[in-house]
C-alpha cells in the first residue's frame, strides 16, 4: 500500500477545500453581504436557494467529518483498514475516496 503520508496530504487539501466551502455557504445562507429582498417573489426564490445551500452545507460538513476521521486513522495507524471486516481497503478505492473507511465488499 502507498505511504499513508501521501493520502494525508490529499486529505488535508480536501479538508481545506471543504472548510472554505462551508464558510462560503454560511456567508450566503446568512446573506451577510446583501440586503433582504423587499419583493415577496424574490424572498421566496431566496428561501428556495437557502434550502439548496442548506443541503450542500450538510453534505460538506458530513464530508469534513469523514476526512477528519480518516486523518485520525492515519495518526492511529489504522488508515486503509476496513472498519467492518478488518481487511485492507484497495488502494484504487482510496485513490478515488481517500476518506473511505470500508472496503468495497463491506460498503455494499
Amino acid at each position: 500500500m502507498t505511504d499513508p503520508a501521501v493520502f494525508e496530504v490529499r486529505l488535508v487539501k480536501l479538508r481545506d477545500e471543504m472548510t472554505s466551502r462551508i464558510h462560503a455557504i454560511d456567508k450566503d445562507l446568512h446573506h451577510r453581504d446583501e440586503p433582504v429582498e423587499k419583493d415577496f417573489a424574490e424572498q421566496v426564490t431566496q428561501g428556495e436557494n437557502d434550502e439548496v445551500l442548506g443541503a450542500l452545507d450538510g453534505e460538506a460538513k458530513t464530508m469534513l467529518r469523514q476526512i477528519d476521521h480518516a486523518l485520525l486513522n492515519i495518526k492511529n495507524g489504522t488508515y486503509g483498514i476496513c472498519e467492518k471486516c478488518g481487511e485492507p481497503i484497495a488502494e484504487a478505492r482510496l485513490e478515488i475516496i481517500p476518506y473511505a473507511t470500508l472496503c468495497v465488499n463491506c460498503a455494499g
